[in-house]
């Protein structure tokens, strides 16, 4: 399996607790978080993670060089932010599968790839996003469910309860590189919302942990939540 780890983010909401260095190589249980984003896939047997890097992007290629545990590392560096989408687009010319994980390199989600990958598989979809309960949907914006599939994307400020896109996705390669785009685009935003009643993305639940360590609470909660990963 391949996956993209989108780490080129700013961090701004971190620079408070974390000011020098990317969001993802913020410290957690003593190693970046990024490292137990990396530990992860390779204990689900991924074999190649294409690091899409830009703010200090020295600092993650010093620390993780080419290989991190039985990861092939490789990298996909922006000179300019491109958004998410255009992160995958441009790390996606570093890819050899026809199928890829894309994930953050900021946020931690329990999930069973091989079962995602296999549901992605099975259900002969474009674009499959893992979908996550939580308490209040208002700092993510939810999601609009119809069975297995997403039927749209509500916009954030809304409380209550209820399913959010939790970042990982799997994408059939064809479905950005068959698209004429723009340079700079929010895969959310900008792609997946404007199409999803044409994509019909299929929905994988999660049931383990969530962490999204963009804020200084939720940094601090990762600290617990994550202690002996390392």
């Amino acid at each position: 399996m391949e996956a993209i780890v989108l780490a080129g983010g700013l961090g701004t909401r971190l620079r408070s607790v974390v000011a020098d260095r990317p969001k993802a190589m913020a410290e957690v249980g003593g190693q970046p978080f990024l490292a137990h984003v990396l530990d992860q896939l390779a204990a689900s047997g991924f074999e190649t993670a294409i690091l899409a890097v830009g703010y200090r992007a020295e600092q993650i290629r010093a620390h993780f060089g080419v290989c991190h545990r039985q990861l092939q590392l490789r990298y996909s560096a922006e000179d300019e932010p491109l958004g998410t989408g255009g992160a995958i687009v441009a790390a996606l010319r570093n890819a050899t599968s026809n199928d890829v994980f894309v994930v953050n390199g900021d946020t931690f989600v329990d999930v069973d790839h091989q079962a995602m990958e296999a549901a992605h598989r099975d259900g002969r979809s474009a674009v499959t996003i893992a979908v996550h309960a939580v308490a209040d949907v208002e700092r993510y914006g939810a999601l609009d469910l119809d069975g297995s599939r997403i039927r749209g994307f509500l916009e954030k400020g809304r409380r209550g309860a209820g399913w959010i896109n939790a970042g990982v996705y799997v994408l059939a390669r064809s479905l950005l590189e068959r698209r004429a785009l723009p340079a700079r685009f929010s895969f959310e935003s900008d792609f997946l919302v404007p199409r999803v009643r044409e994509l019909c993305p299929l929905a994988f639940i999660t049931e383990g942990m969530f962490i999204d360590i963009g804020v200084p609470e939720d940094y601090a909660r990762a600290q617990t939540l994550l202690a002996g990963r390392g």
